[in-house]
Formats: C-alpha cells, structure tokens, sequence
C-alpha cells in the first residue's frame, strides 16, 4: 500500500470518476472536488480519453482500467499512467484498501460486471460506462457508478470513506 492509501484515524477517502472522455476542464472539476475531500486513493472506472487525464490525476494513486473508448489507445494510457505512479488493471481490477476487496471495471464487458458484481467475496464493485449514478446492494455487495465527468446528467464522482462504506456522490458544476 502506498503511502497515499494508508489512512489516518481509521478511515481512508477513495474517489471514484468514470467516463471523463479526454475532458480536461471537466477533469479539473473532479480533482477539485478530490482535493477538497482529501481523497488518499482514486479508482477510474475507463473512458478515460486522453493521456491529460491521467496527469491530471497523477498526485494520486490511481487505479485504472480501460473502457470501450479508450480500447483502441490502452497501451499508451497504460505506460503514461505507469509512468506517473498509477496502477493499470486492464479490463477490471481488485484491490483492498482499509481492509475492504474493491473490484472494478468500466462495464461495457457484460461478463465481467456481471463476475465481479456477484462475486461475494468483493465488498464493493465500481463501474461506469451508463454515465448514470448508481448506488445499491446486490447480495453481500455494493455497487457503485459514480456517474459521468463528460456528458453526465448530471455530470458527478463519488467518494467513499472505507472501512464504513459510507458514500457521498458529488454533482460537478455545469460543465463548460
């Protein structure tokens, strides 16, 4: 764990964005919010569009994974995001931060939301590619779509502070 996802007092604030889309303005918006809520850790949930998106959110450790917009440019998301210390998972990916298993992926891969959201063993599923807010319970597992950065309706992120689970989505300005 590195030093930005180890918590302090217990609790550790993950950010959660999807479908930023190369969007940097709006990008600029979620990292705000991130660093206003002190967020340690960030999990991106694909679509990421542009190389600037990654820089944008380089003074974190970021897990991320590929959507269907970003398949035909994966490799060059993947060294840029190594590069700046982020993590690539590929189609979908598992962590655990703050004693909880965090699985993700961006959800245009049918199966593979399908494994991870019923795959008991995971506390929380993270998702995107609807561009809709998404929170419920699906057995033992959470599941959560922050909503879009680019062309949401509204545009939001998500925050979640672990181990509690609790989460709070956060509507970004109008965008530009």
């Amino acid at each position: 764990m590195s030093p930005s996802e180890r918590s302090t007092g217990g609790t550790l604030i993950l950010g959660v964005l999807s479908d930023t889309h190369g969007h940097v303005r709006n990008t600029e918006q979620a990292v705000a919010v991130f660093r206003e809520h002190a967020v340690q850790a960030v999990v991106h949930c694909g679509d990421i569009g542009t190389t600037s998106v990654i820089d944008l959110l380089a003074p974190w450790t970021v897990h991320y994974v590929f959507g269907n917009v970003d398949e035909s440019r994966a490799e060059l998301l993947r060294a840029r995001a190594e590069r700046v210390g982020g993590q690539w998972h590929g189609l979908a990916g598992q962590i655990e931060l703050a004693g909880r298993r965090i699985g993700f992926t961006h959800g245009h891969h049918a199966p593979t939301l399908h494994r991870l959201t019923f795959d008991e063993q995971l506390d929380l599923v993270c998702h995107g590619h609807t561009h809709e807010y998404r929170w419920e319970r699906v057995g033992p597992t959470l599941v959560l779509n922050p909503g879009a950065v680019y062309r949401g309706s509204p545009r939001s992120v998500a925050i979640v502070r672990l181990p509690e689970l609790q989460h709070e989505r956060i509507v970004l300005p109008p965008a530009y």
